[in-house]
């Protein structure tokens, strides 16, 4: 099957959803829908809109939280609960385990590593959690981190210095760097030889810049320091395989870019970092150095694990470059038409290389909190605030997803315009 008459299946399969998703997310004294011309000949990206149910009271520019699923995905994954549901612990006791390592072995081809790498999760905190807790600290220890990196795994460190007595030594990144150079010699300054771990967002949550991680580990790797990468906004957004990034851990959320149901998620573990990893729920089952000791969650909801095997058809098929180049052009599409206008502020990097879909734009004379509720009363644009003044960072989270279209957009610089 083509890309287009995969897109046409999974448009045709949601269409008899289409009806009651509308009247399920209409509210009574909200805007009339906005209206979506029928796709030209060879857009694909109108036909894979079709393919999902948008509440039409609000433009949905917050897909960095939580990515809705199309209706193919969806459905799927009713299916796996009813089918879940029917089975009951006979499934959990006979097929579960094959079943749970095939959704491992081809999520592990995707991400480009080895199954025996990988294993899934439910978040990407869980997943960072587990290795930032996992290690052996020691009084005096150091860990490099960014004040931009996401406040979770921030808090994480900080527990481990309240714990354990380590100290973090925090960078602090230029909104829009001039070369990867100077990003690198941020963290390759603050590594001594005390530091036991470096994080790295590959993609920053609050602006949408994305760093220069290969190099950021070689440096640390070079003063003999393992990397841990936050790829929660990165993996099935960017085209990449972990192993191009050089790290020695790496976590995600799969309900982001990948478009899998929420509480999927990801961990890498290089090989030969596993056995120096203490598990976050003990498990006795399996060797030191069998990534799967870290996996012991207890009973969790497989349905949405099945799930993830749909989610990456999709991904598979749209082509993980091509994705990324339309995302891509959203953020650029809107972004263009406001920088540099006078009363505005973007907080994300102006090279094409250095961010994607995500962007932050401030309207100067408006907190963060007041301009979000200002673009959803007023032009139903759903945005989020980021008030982070120790980050440096001060404005509303824009992030468009595959469905979003160029109307959408012009209506979001028309209300910055306004605005500023």
């Amino acid at each position: 099957m083509n890309k287009r008459e995969f897109l046409k299946s999974i448009t045709f399969s949601g269409l008899a959803l289409s009806a009651t998703g509308r009247s399920l997310a209409a509210r009574p004294g909200s805007a009339a829908p906005p209206e979506t011309p029928p796709a030209a000949p060879g857009d694909i990206w109108a036909e894979l809109r079709a393919a999902y149910t948008l509440d039409p009271s609000r433009i949905n520019l917050e897909n960095g939280y939580y990515c809705v699923m199309p209706h193919a995905t969806l459905e799927a994954s009713f299916a796996h609960a009813r089918d879940l549901n029917l089975a009951g612990s006979h499934y959990l006791r006979t097929r579960q385990a094959d079943d749970k390592a095939a959704v491992r072995r081809a999520l592990a081809e995707s991400a480009g590593c080895a199954p025996e790498e990988l294993i899934v999760t439910r978040n990407t905190t869980e997943s960072l959690d587990t290795v930032i807790s996992g290690l052996d600290w020691r009084a005096g220890d150091e860990a490099v981190m960014a004040a931009q990196d996401y406040g979770s795994m921030l808090d994480m460190f900080r527990q481990q210095a309240r714990r354990h007595g380590i100290v973090n030594r925090v960078v602090s990144l230029p909104l829009d760097p001039q070369s990867d150079d100077e990003i690198v010699s941020l963290y390759a300054e603050a590594i001594t030889p005390r530091t036991r771990l470096v994080l790295v967002s590959h993609l920053v949550n609050l602006t949408g810049q994305i760093l220069p991680v290969r190099r950021i580990c070689d440096a640390a790797h070079a003063r003999g320091v393992p990397v841990l990468v936050d790829g929660a906004h990165s993996f099935a957004h960017l085209d990449f395989r972990i192993p191009d990034l050089g790290c020695d851990y790496f976590g995600a959320s799969l309900h982001k870019w990948l478009g899998a149901p929420l509480g999927t998620g990801l961990l890498y573990v290089r090989r030969d970092r596993i056995a120096g990893l203490w598990p976050l729920f003990g498990d006795t089952g399996y060797p030191d150095d069998d990534i799967r000791k870290l996996n012991h969650i207890g009973t969790n909801p497989v349905h949405a694990e099945l799930t993830i095997l749909d989610a990456l058809r999709l991904h598979a098929h749209l082509g993980p470059a091509r994705k990324e180049a339309r995302l891509r052009f959203l953020q650029e599409y809107w972004t263009s038409r406001v920088r540099g206008r006078p009363g505005l502020t973007l907080n994300t990097p102006a090279q094409s290389a250095r961010a994607c879909a995500i962007a932050n734009v401030r309207v100067d004379r408006l907190p963060p909190g007041e301009l979000a509720r200002i673009l959803l009363e007023r032009h139903r644009l759903w945005t989020v605030a980021i008030d982070a003044p120790d980050a440096g960072v001060r404005g509303v989270r824009v992030t468009p997803n595959l469905f979003t279209t160029t109307a959408e957009l012009d209506i979001l610089v028309d209300a910055l315009r306004i605005l500023a």
